[in-house]
C-alpha cells in the first residue's frame, strides 16, 4: 500500500525531529542520517507498511541502523 505523499513528508519530519532529540543532535544531522539510512528507503517504497509503524519505533530503528554503520 502506498503511502499519501503529503502524510508521508509529514511523518518524516517527525521522525527527523525524534532522531535529534533521541540523540541529542541538531535537526541537519539527524535529517542526514534519516535520509542515509536503509530503513527511510524501505519506508519511501513501501515496503512491509513500515510507514504504519510509530514514530517512535521508526526513529528507534533508524538510530540502531546507524550505530550498526558506525562499528
Amino acid at each position: 500500500m502506498d503511502a499519501n505523499p503529503t502524510i508521508l513528508q509529514m511523518k518524516y519530519a517527525r521522525i527527523i525531529a525524534a532522531i535529534a532529540k533521541m540523540m541529542h543532535i541538531d535537526e541537519i544531522l539527524a535529517m542526514d542520517i534519516f535520509y542515509n539510512s536503509n530503513t527511510m528507503q524501505l519506508i519511501n517504497d513501501g515496503v512491509g507498511d513500515l510507514h504504519c509503524r510509530s514514530d517512535l519505533y521508526l526513529a528507534e530503528e533508524i538510530i540502531r541502523e546507524y550505530k550498526e554503520k558506525a562499528q
